[in-house]
């Protein structure tokens, strides 16, 4: 996910350093809730749909319907909260993210199922940059990547503890507990963010169409081409993996949360590695995660039939989720005047991707080629964001922006 970058005079840097480390847990706790909705209901598909009485693939536009709530509510919520308080707007981020996973609790038919879905997904994009804007005004400059990763870290976490313990209760109570669980997780973060993050003046002279100015250089876009295409394949693949655990391999709901604990390691995992490799040479790096992503997506097919196999497959596609982190920098370095814009259209692009994976794998899955077809998808998906890579690359050489 992409962060903003606050003006280096930020006048939250002479909080106490106690209640700096309380404003970063409150902070890491909304992402923690936010990551676990996202992954939990994707592993929830198959008794969303027992309990709807529609189709696995149909269960999965619940999905789709989350991602596009983040597609548009990301930048529009960018746009129109330009001058207003970073506090009060979290606030207000976090409220309707706790209604829209209350209601999705007590949803009566799939249809209303599809609106509490979009409705949770508005807050999410916005959520991550300006609770990124909030921890990096509390260091100094030299301090504030440290700053954002202990934002990201709510997620990480979520990946690894969050979504198997929502699957799990999920199971054991029905799906309607987690999303129950969530929205209470909700609440907490909205008294905590009230009660503990400093507040910021309103900015009244700020201008929204700077940003959207600032967005001219097609690097900027051919980076969110990557991030929508390239992050496809491990949403197809992740979507389903619930229900291929269950149909292929009559996985028991233990081992289930335990193959989520996995993806979730190699999602961390590979966020550290990767924003490592970055450091030293961006551009190599996220071509690598694509081509790598692609060959562990390729290989689901072949290892599906054994939980043993899979396990090491699976590690390796959640690796792949430390593009995010290079795709993060990238933009920051692109995206010059346009930082908290390009936050917005980069939380637009990785749940298009969202979108568009389960979509993909749904159809595949609907039209006869077996469960396990969804790894060929997301390989093609991945390999598709490699493609674009290639014309990125291209574009630098060409205009020599910058050495690799």
């Amino acid at each position: 996910m992409t962060i903003a970058v606050p003006p280096e005079n930020s006048s939250l840097m002479n909080v106490p350093s106690p209640r700096t480390s309380l404003i970063f847990f409150v902070l890491a706790l909304g992402a923690f809730a936010i990551g676990t909705a996202e992954f939990t209901a994707m592993s929830l598909v198959p008794l969303i749909a027992r309990e709807l009485q529609v189709t696995v693939p149909q269960a999965g536009h619940a999905i789709v319907a989350y991602a596009m709530g983040v597609g548009i509510g990301a930048p529009l919520i960018a746009v129109l909260s330009a001058r207003w308080s970073h506090k009060k707007t979290l606030i207000g981020l976090t409220t309707l993210y706790m209604v829209g996973n209350g209601l999705t609790a007590f949803v009566p038919s799939y249809g209303y199922l599809l609106i509490c879905r979009f409705i949770s997904g508005l807050p999410h994009g916005a959520y991550f940059g300006i609770a990124g804007i909030i921890a990096s005004s509390l260091v100094p400059p030299s301090r504030r990547t440290q700053a954002v990763s202990r934002v990201v870290l709510g997620l990480t976490v979520a990946t690894v503890a969050g979504v198997p313990l929502a699957s799990i209760i999920g199971s054991a109570l029905g799906w309607r507990w987690s999303f129950g669980l969530i929205a209470a997780l909700a609440f907490v973060t909205t008294v905590l963010v009230s009660v503990v993050v400093p507040t910021d003046p309103s900015r009244p002279h700020a201008n929204a169409m700077a940003q959207l100015r600032g967005l001219k250089n097609r690097q900027v876009w051919l980076t969110l081409g990557i991030s929508a295409v390239g992050f496809g394949g491990i949403f197809c693949v992740y979507t389903y993996l619930t229900a291929i655990m269950q149909e292929v391999l009559h996985a028991s709901s233990t081992m289930i949360a335990i193959m989520l604990a996995v993806f979730g390691a190699g999602m961390t995992t590979g966020t550290v590695v990767c924003a490592w490799a970055a450091d030293r040479k961006m551009m190599l790096t996220m071509g690598g995660i694509l081509l790598v992503n692609a060959s562990a997506l390729a290989g689901f097919a072949g290892s599906a039939h054994n939980v043993w196999e899979l396990m090491p497959v699976v590690f390796m596609i959640g690796c792949g989720g430390g593009l995010g982190t290079v795709i993060q920098s990238r933009l920051l370095e692109v995206a010059v005047g346009a930082e908290a814009m390009a936050a917005a259209l980069n939380q637009s692009a990785f749940n298009l991707s969202n979108a568009v994976g389960p979509a993909l794998g749904g159809l595949a899955i609907a039209a006869g080629f077996g469960w396990t077809s969804v790894g060929w998808v997301g390989s093609g998906l991945a390999f598709g964001g490699f493609m674009i890579w290639l014309l990125t690359l291209g574009d630098i050489k060409s205009k020599q922006q910058r050495p690799i």
